[in-house]
């Protein structure tokens, strides 16, 4: 009974002196085979443990950091899970495995790649399908404009109309203007280039 009350305030004194440096005391750690089975890899150790230890903390992110991973994080609790990464890999564990541990224990949140599955397609497929519909917008303004312009053509005469240099208005009180301006710009008599072609025969016989 003495032992247990000793190892109770042993306990409650160890919390304290966590909080007061403004860390927060880390649990318990599950039995990794409780929540991810049997080992699934071969056993790691030296160099090889170290280099696969360090880039599967990579993937987790740190619970009480900023945007920073286990492997960079300097906090308390980064370097518990850090050791734990590094103790489930020697034991053979795979990286979906170590991941789900992890993932089971803080949430979907300690991933910093979420998987594919959910609502994390929105996140993955957001960007491209905005891009793709930016994409589709722009291209059907384009062919608005092109069309506009092929139906109006310039100065509003439809396509494939070229007008002739003999070409008159419509209406006759415009064409009665055009002919006398013609006629005053280009020296053809009436208005029309026919008629100074005829002249120009006659002056020469």
């Amino acid at each position: 009974m003495r032992r247990g009350v000793v190892f109770l305030l042993a306990l409650a004194l160890w919390s304290c002196a966590a909080t007061v440096r403004g860390e927060e005391p880390t649990p318990a750690s599950p039995d990794p085979r409780l929540l991810v089975g049997a080992p699934r890899g071969a056993p790691l150790a030296g160099a090889a443990l170290d280099a696969e230890a360090k880039r599967v903390a990579g993937l987790l992110r740190c619970p009480v950091c900023q945007g920073l991973s286990v492997a960079d994080s300097p906090v308390g609790m980064a370097v518990d899970m850090r050791e734990q990464v590094r103790d489930m890999v020697a034991a053979g564990y795979d990286e979906e495995q170590v991941l789900t541990y992890f993932e089971k224990s803080y949430g979907e949140f300690v991933r910093l790649e979420p998987p594919l599955r959910g609502v994390n397609w929105i996140v993955w497929a957001g960007p491209l399908a905005a891009l793709l519909a930016g994409a589709g917008i722009v291209a059907r303004v384009l062919r608005t404009r092109t069309r506009t312009s092929t139906q109006a053509g310039a100065g509003g005469v439809p396509a494939g109309a070229t007008p002739t240099a003999d070409a008159l208005p419509d209406d006759p009180e415009l064409a009665r203007y055009v002919l006398r301006v013609r006629e005053l710009a280009y020296g053809w008599p009436g208005g029309r280039p026919g008629a100074s072609g005829s002249r120009d025969a006659k002056a020469g016989r």
